[in-house]
């Protein structure tokens, strides 16, 4: 597989390590949507898009993020141990929708996408800058649909 596209739309909020989301096309034919540029404190590092991870009440059975203390629909108190911890022993808040399986891929996505990055900061400079739209409608979906 091949990464035909990089597309990044900076975050403008100087105080915040998030500095851009993109979208990454494979082979001209698969994207990756909502891969963040993360500031840490040994540079810039690429964050696969994840959700945050929930549970249901037990007393109502709504859906609820697993750090919530009491239950957004019926308000009864959620039990704080139900956290499940990763290998590490840290507690896992957010599980991956996409994500490189080996290390190669890794690197090649990091170094792609924070060369992608850098250009559009180099971009951002110009006089006549224009900022990436991520959310236009750029495939043929409605075709696949209807």
């Amino acid at each position: 597989m091949k990464i035909t596209e990089v597309r990044v739309k900076l975050v403008r909020n100087k105080d915040d390590r998030l500095k851009a989301f993109c979208s990454m096309t494979f082979d001209n034919e698969f994207v990756v949507r909502d891969i963040k540029v993360i500031e840490g404190v040994r540079g810039c590092f690429v964050a696969m898009p994840s959700r945050k991870m929930s549970d249901h009440c037990e007393s109502c059975g709504n859906k609820n993020h697993v750090r919530a203390k009491f239950c957004n629909h019926c308000g009864q108190a959620l039990p704080q141990n139900r956290v499940k911890k990763d290998p590490k022993g840290r507690m896992k808040l957010h599980a991956d929708i996409a994500h490189p399986i080996n290390t190669r891929c890794r690197q090649t996505i990091q170094r792609t996408v924070i060369a992608a990055f850098k250009e559009e900061v180099k971009k951002s400079r110009q006089p006549d800058y224009k900022p990436v739209q991520m959310d236009e409608p750029d495939d043929d979906i409605c075709d696949l649909v209807g």
